[in-house]
């Protein structure tokens, strides 16, 4: 069975949790990854290769049926959505995440957000077989991976951070207890490990009581013996306490974070940090102490893959700085830095692996020079 033909038999599982109604023909699709419902009643999906408009019948009639069906969806969830709550995110414990936002936020009806989880989790090989990596950086990874390396992906919405997060859990050795903090829920079930911990952040209830932060949790995995802690995103004040963990014995952590590419990763940082009211000295040296490795995904063209790997480090004048240790271009091109042999040396990884790597690009692109040739005399 191919890797549609396994998210087909998961996803069909889905309807049963939630009635999905007039999308559930979407839902099921094992290519959609993204629902978007329009005001209007337009409906978008996501196949990959960015949103397209999709006709349904039936359809929403209009602005009230959306806002209908999108509080009908809440409510499946537990989450409130009127007018005192005119905002609501909420998930299934396997992942799929429904972000509602009704009128008067939008000019009318209702604006829905259908996020939907790859119900079978991808392994290395198979991401760098759908062009996310190398292939010579799959048993890189999982040497990074067996020896705990700290990792954080970085990269804009929709890149596969989360994706890539839980291939790499999935190489962690069975045996580990994992303890992951999700604002809400998008990992899921991470397969054959029985000894993982989801935990999610909580709103406060109607009388504004009961809340659980992302700081509160990440302190609670400390008291939850973890072999690893991993947070879902890092998005504001908790950067203190994931750091503290990561400098305390804690290694081989993972964490995604919005970023624009690794020399950006420390400005991001730097703004999260203060917002935790760490001085951004204090925080640069924090940083390099935790992370290890910096893994940056792009999206063009509807394609997804690592575009950089990288370190957290602190320059002469104590600011934390991003260094790119190597890239991959959009046109099957690795170039490695200076950095990359100490960083391999460091982490026991065969130095010829980036000369082998290197070559198999430049077969590529002699394959790709080859084929250019060929169309070249066919036109002619």
């Amino acid at each position: 069975m191919n890797v549609y033909g396994q998210r087909a038999r998961y996803r069909s599982q889905i309807p049963s949790r939630i009635e999905f109604g007039y999308l559930r023909s979407l839902t099921s699709d094992p290519r959609v990854s993204d629902i978007a419902v329009t005001p209007d009643g337009r409906v978008w999906a996501d196949r990959g290769s960015g949103m397209s408009e999709q006709e349904m019948h039936p359809g929403f009639s209009g602005p009230e049926m959306v806002r209908e069906y999108a509080v009908q969806i809440c409510s499946q969830l537990g989450k409130r959505l009127d007018d005192s709550c005119p905002i609501a995110d909420a998930s299934t414990e396997d992942g799929v995440r429904v972000h509602a936002v009704i009128a008067p936020i939008v000019a009318s009806g209702a604006c829905l957000s259908i996020r939907l989880p790859e119900r079978r989790v991808a392994q290395l090989q198979e991401l760098a077989a759908v062009g996310l990596m190398p292939s010579g950086w799959v048993s890189l990874l999982q040497v990074l991976v067996d020896r705990r390396a700290t990792v954080m992906i970085s990269g804009g919405t929709g890149t596969g951070k989360t994706t890539l997060l839980k291939a790499l859990l999935c190489q962690c050795p069975v045996t580990e207890r994992i303890v992951s903090v999700e604002e809400v829920r998008e990992l899921g079930v991470l397969p054959h490990h029985d000894n993982h911990v989801s935990l999610a952040t909580r709103e406060a209830n109607v009388e504004g009581a009961g809340a659980i932060r992302l700081s509160e949790l990440v302190k609670a995995t400390l008291r939850m013996r973890p072999d690893r802690i991993v947070l879902g995103e890092c998005r504001g004040g908790e950067i203190a306490d994931l750091l503290r963990a990561f400098n305390s014995g804690h290694r081989g952590g993972m964490v995604t974070l919005h970023s624009d590419s690794v020399e950006r990763v420390p400005a991001r940082l730097v703004t999260l940090g203060l917002l935790a009211g760490l001085d951004p000295k204090v925080l640069a040296s924090l940083v390099a102490g935790a992370f290890d490795l910096v893994l940056h995904l792009k999206r063009e063209g509807g394609r997804r893959r690592i575009s950089q790997m990288g370190i957290l480090a602190m320059d002469t004048q104590g600011q934390l700085v991003g260094k790119t240790l190597c890239a991959w271009s959009n046109q099957g091109v690795v170039r490695y830095g200076s950095l990359w042999q100490s960083f391999a040396q460091k982490w026991g990884i065969t130095p010829m692996s980036s000369i082998e790597q290197v070559t198999q690009t430049s077969q590529v692109q002699r394959d790709k020079a080859s084929h250019a040739t060929e169309g070249n005399h066919n036109k002619r």
